[in-house]
């Protein structure tokens, strides 16, 4: 296999970025109509596929500060998309939870996503498809410095 040039290792990061962010606002522009932001659709997904995750974790999965994701929660919580609930082995931790109303929004945007993704991956036949996803994989694990792959796998998700 030949080996990158310095023109490729030179893109690399500005392609992966830029795909990332396309998808990002794609995705953006097809959830604008739920009123929810792009950090609150980060955090739902989230908590939609950990029901009962501590709110300190939430801030190391999306990377931002604990404060800021105490704000967040309380917005979400205000508008009926999250409950905060007592860890019973600590009353110092929070765990946060799925309403209906968000576990119902959950299934929409995973429809939004697999459009997203669709019109991101259109042109590419199976095998570029399979060949781009186990790229990426690769990256990710020759990168994560111990992290799990749950935890890789959060960033930069839009959503789902």
């Amino acid at each position: 296999m030949p080996l990158m040039t310095n023109e490729d290792r030179d893109r690399l990061g500005f392609l992966i970025h830029d795909a990332a962010r396309l998808i990002r606002r794609r995705f953006e522009a097809k959830a604008s109509g739920s009123g929810l932001s792009a950090a609150q659709w980060r955090l739902l997904v989230r908590v939609a596929k950990e029901p009962g995750v501590p709110q300190a974790r939430l801030a190391e999965l999306l990377e931002i500060e604990p404060i800021s994701v105490s704000r967040l929660v309380d917005r979400m919580e205000d508008g009926g998309w999250i409950e905060r609930r007592s860890d019973a082995a600590d009353r110092r931790v929070r765990l946060i939870f799925p309403t209906d109303k968000s576990r119902e929004a959950y299934g929409k945007v995973k429809s939004m996503v697999g459009e997203v993704y669709e019109a991101a991956l259109s042109g590419l036949s199976p095998e570029a498809r399979q060949a781009t996803i186990d790229g990426l994989k690769a990256i990710i694990n020759n990168l994560s410095d111990g992290e799990t792959p749950q935890d890789c796998a959060g960033r930069g998700e839009k959503a789902a």
